[in-house]
């Protein structure tokens, strides 16, 4: 385990962003051999998170003078440098694809459009909701997003289909890099939220609409970039389009989580009792960070720079 993976003196865990980098050059379009389906229905990720994740940073910038905690405050700042690295990291993602003659401008440019200027720092359309309560709205569906993604980091840890079917070593070291991120920060955002969402029944109502907006935004969202992944991939030639089934074969390969799995995170979520801390294993997570190519080369880095 590497310093920045132990806990604190108070055994609270330190959340440290780790600067990776990641060598493109040699990783194929289709990064699981033969699975074109289930490699761009994992490519959505780079679709939708180099603006996610900047977008994150940004809304808890604004909240960052509502947190009086100062755990909570290391915390935050925390997550916020990690999540910054992720959407670097799957920028470049984006590059190697664009380089293969897989443009992506054409989508990205919606989900611009999306984190930018309807969840941006003002109400869209001048909508006459007061600073705080946008401000609320929008870290409950941070929150929500971080539900997600701390299962699917979970899942990916475990993912031994990835690893049978031959995927690019980089690109799974990547997602799992990430993975294991999510999972270790798997409670801030909902944290953050609970600290600067209101009090009792109002606190509870948005993080029910929260989650209400989330589900279907990022299934539609998924489902809409993967299908455009697959129809402009140059080595298919327009032969193969997304479909049900075909995901569903990879589901049941191993190649992507279980639709149970993720369905389940929904109700899981809205049980008043119910916080992060309970989602995947932090153990899990620490022990891949500390054997990953990516993260050790960085902590590597950072030791020889200090």
């Amino acid at each position: 385990m590497s310093p920045q993976d132990e806990p604190d003196e108070k055994g609270h865990h330190v959340i440290t962003p780790r600067r990776v980098s990641f060598d493109w050059e040699r990783t194929p379009l289709h990064w699981i051999p033969d699975e074109p389906t289930a490699t761009h229905v994992i490519n959505v990720l780079h679709l939708l998170l180099p603006a996610g994740e900047r977008w994150f940073v940004k809304v808890f910038k604004e909240g960052l003078p509502l947190v009086g905690d100062p755990e909570l405050l290391k915390d935050v700042k925390g997550f916020m440098g990690q999540e910054a690295t992720h959407s670097v990291q799957h920028a470049y993602v984006l590059n190697h694809l664009a380089a293969q003659r897989l443009a992506t401008a054409d989508f990205t440019r919606h989900v611009d459009f999306l984190f930018e200027k309807l969840l941006g720092e003002a109400p869209p359309l001048r909508a006459p909701v007061p600073p705080q309560e946008w401000l609320r709205f929008r870290l409950s569906v941070i929150a929500a997003i971080e539900q997600f993604t701390a299962v699917l980091g979970d899942w990916v840890l475990t993912a031994e289909g990835l690893d049978r079917a031959g995927s690019d070593e980089v690109m799974l070291d990547l997602l799992r890099w990430h993975g294991a991120e999510e999972v270790e920060h798997r409670a801030v955002a909902f944290d953050m939220f609970q600290h600067c969402g209101g009090r009792g029944r109002a606190r509870y109502a948005h993080r029910v609409t929260g989650m209400a907006v989330t589900a279907p935004m990022m299934l539609y969202l998924w489902a809409w970039g993967a299908a455009y992944l697959i129809r402009r991939d140059p080595k298919l030639a327009g032969r193969l389009r997304y479909s049900l089934g075909a995901h569903n074969r990879a589901v049941r390969k191993g190649l992507l989580p279980p639709w149970k799995e993720l369905g389940a995170a929904v109700p899981r979520y809205l049980r008043r009792s119910y916080h992060p801390s309970q989602e995947g294993s932090l153990r899990r997570a620490v022990d891949y960070l500390a054997r990953s190519p990516a993260a050790r080369a960085s902590t590597d880095r950072d030791g020889r720079a200090a």
